[in-house]
């Protein structure tokens, strides 16, 4: 990895089991607030960041009390509509405290597939950028069928990276990388930081992730896979304390680092 880098623009997704305490399922405050720190002032370095947030699912069920179990689609989507705007507000006030605004931007995967719908969201985004605004994206779940779902915020995020022209992606996870074998079950998993060829890996992805996120280290190599052919190299780390993002952004080897096609 390039050291000192100038990012101008990344690409930050933080997952649901990340944004959450793990005992309860609601969202884990200290840690957002954290984050947001931490992104604002990477901001006032100079450097634009685009945020892919989980957490909408989680805030609702926290807001209406609901208990953490196995749901329907239509609970879940019924639990994102009132979770995302309580997830924004949270959002909006914490940004406020450091100067900065957010805009929402909630995507269905039919937008990059129409030219004309992708040049527009390019065009928001960029806007955004402009106002010096922190745009938030999440998937739609309110209203996403199986058509037009991404399905995870992990191939969200690629997209997203792609269509914000982000210069580095970097997925904050509830794990510090790609292993060699489920570290959970195997105190001699080796982490792998460095990774070139995809096929070499896909083996080692295992299964989905937790309980509380839909994705897992399966969808992660998926979005490396779509973030690399578009020239975006991707990070995977553990978002515990987001405070790892500047040494990120400083060019530190953490966590495992997907190199793009561009790079090989």
């Amino acid at each position: 990895m390039k050291k000192n880098w100038n990012y101008s623009r990344i690409a930050v997704k933080i997952g649901s089991s990340t944004l959450t305490h793990e005992n309860t399922g609601r969202l884990n405050i200290r840690r957002i607030e954290k984050l947001v720190r931490t992104i604002s002032d990477i901001k006032n370095s100079g450097t634009e960041v685009v945020l892919i947030s989980s957490g909408a699912i989680a805030a609702g069920a926290s807001k209406l009390s609901v208990s953490h179990r196995d749901r329907s689609l239509a609970e879940k989507q019924a639990l994102a509509a009132v979770g995302q705007p309580e997830l924004m507000r949270l959002y909006e006030r914490l940004f406020a405290a450091y100067g900065y605004n957010v805009g929402q931007i909630l995507m269905t995967k039919d937008i990059v597939d129409d030219p004309h719908r992708l040049d527009l969201a390019r065009g928001t985004f960029t806007k955004l950028f402009e106002l010096s605004c922190v745009p938030i994206v999440n998937e739609n779940d309110s209203i996403s069928t199986e058509e037009i779902r991404f399905g995870d915020n992990d191939t969200l995020s690629a997209y997203v990276a792609c269509v914000a022209r982000a210069e580095l992606l970097i997925n904050l996870s509830d794990i510090d990388g790609l292993y060699d074998c489920d570290p959970h079950k195997n105190p001699d998993a080796s982490l792998i930081d460095r990774v070139e060829c995809l096929d070499d890996v896909k083996s080692f992805a295992g299964d989905a992730g937790t309980g509380v996120g839909t994705g897992g280290m399966v969808t992660k190599i998926r979005a490396a896979e779509i973030a690399g052919a578009a020239g975006i190299p991707m990070i995977i780390t553990n978002g515990a304390d987001p405070e790892i993002l500047y040494r990120i952004v400083d060019g530190e080897r953490i966590g495992t680092y997907f190199v793009p096609r561009k790079e090989k």
